[in-house]
């Protein structure tokens, strides 16, 4: 950046965030004092109840029940029924305990009610650093920007992440990453973003083979969630390209898990964008202490023993052709236009774990 002159705007995102081993479930009780809330539904989903309920207990009178609806891509019904709960309880925020699955739930309620959120994340999702919502109706995913959905507090606990088994810890940390990356090359990055990025992986990187060799290392998880937590404000401040966009219309029209078709998706959609990114490809040089980033999250996909294909997911090669007619379909900023052709390349590598398609 030697001599060039600075032109940007970066929006920070008001929120207050906790980041302590131990902090739950007594700090939440005090994030919700200090926003002056007085009934908080505390939202989660089956896998979390556990935790849910110690979030639950520690809030005392100020908790005004506990629903576990929540389930991944964020159906329009369950958001409906979560809504409804909300209102029932007379609450007057939510406090999402679990992935980012129970995190975009959480903000489907604040979409439609207002209700602030106190987020509690258990996995490396970075859902909770966004003003992104997304629901899912008719096998089609819909993704807007609010800031009232944006949580007002996030409470980060490493402990919390130690019931995350080692693949679940990798695709989430993949996922992660995807976001850093994607931020890289956004039309809206800035320098802060760029920076939060590189480092955001580079933590991650170092810290998800160590995890997945010992998922009961707390410096691990430390230091994986404090990645993800860059990584996911990096997503919250800039603007979501192909990876995201294509990751969207697999969850949403063919319900494939989203960490993992994250991870799966990443090193082919940068290997296409590679042309036109080499700052960001340069960053990830850095981060990565590789000359070929495409190369090494690839292999760093099968070090940690996340799935390889996309047809591993479930997806068939008949649904590669529906993918690319919904990609199509909905506008989205790259720094590489994608052609029908490319796009088809593109999924058909990911689908069948071949070398990522560059163009």
């Amino acid at each position: 950046m030697k001599g060039e002159a600075l032109d940007f705007t970066h929006q920070a995102q008001p929120m207050r965030v906790l980041f302590r081993s131990g902090a739950v479930p007594d700090a939440v009780p005090d994030e919700v004092a200090l926003l002056g809330l007085r009934r908080v539904l505390v939202l989660c989903d089956d896998h979390g109840l556990d935790t849910a309920r110690a979030v639950a207990a520690s809030l005392g009178d100020a908790c005004a029940g506990l629903h576990a609806g929540a389930v991944t891509h964020v159906p329009v019904d369950v958001a409906d029924l979560a809504v409804e709960a909300a209102r029932e309880a007379r609450a007057d925020g939510c406090v999402a305990v679990g992935g980012g699955s129970v995190t975009g739930l959480a903000k489907a309620v604040a979409l439609r009610t207002g209700l602030p959120i106190v987020a509690v994340p258990t996995t490396y999702a970075g859902s909770e650093m966004t003003p992104v919502w997304g629901l899912t109706e008719g096998a089609v995913k819909r993704t807007g920007r609010d800031p009232k959905v944006l949580p007002r507090s996030v409470v980060y606990d490493p402990l919390l992440t130690l019931t995350m088994p080692p693949v679940g810890s990798a695709t989430s940390g993949m996922n992660a990453i995807a976001h850093a990356v994607e931020a890289l090359y956004a039309p809206d990055s800035t320098p802060i973003v760029s920076l939060m990025a590189e480092e955001g992986v580079r933590a991650l990187a170092a810290a998800l083979p160590e995890i997945v060799a010992d998922p009961s290392g707390h410096d691990a998880r430390s230091r994986a969630l404090y990645g993800a937590w860059l990584c996911g404000a990096c997503l919250g401040a800039t603007t979501m390209g192909l990876h995201h966009k294509l990751c969207h219309v697999l969850g949403g029209t063919f319900d494939l898990p989203h960490a993992e078709t994250h991870a799966v998706v990443l090193p082919h959609v940068l290997a296409f964008n590679a042309p036109a990114v080499p700052e960001a490809l340069a960053a990830l040089r850095r981060a990565l202490d590789v000359p070929d980033p495409v190369r090494e999250l690839q292999e760093l996909g099968e070090r940690l023993g996340i799935p390889r294909s996309l047809a591993d997911l479930g997806l068939t090669a008949a649904d590669v052709d529906r993918a690319v007619e919904v990609a199509l379909g909905a506008p989205y900023a790259n720094p590489r236009p994608p052609s029908a052709d490319d796009l088809h390349a593109v999924l058909h590598a990911a689908w069948a774990g071949e070398p990522p398609y560059g163009g």
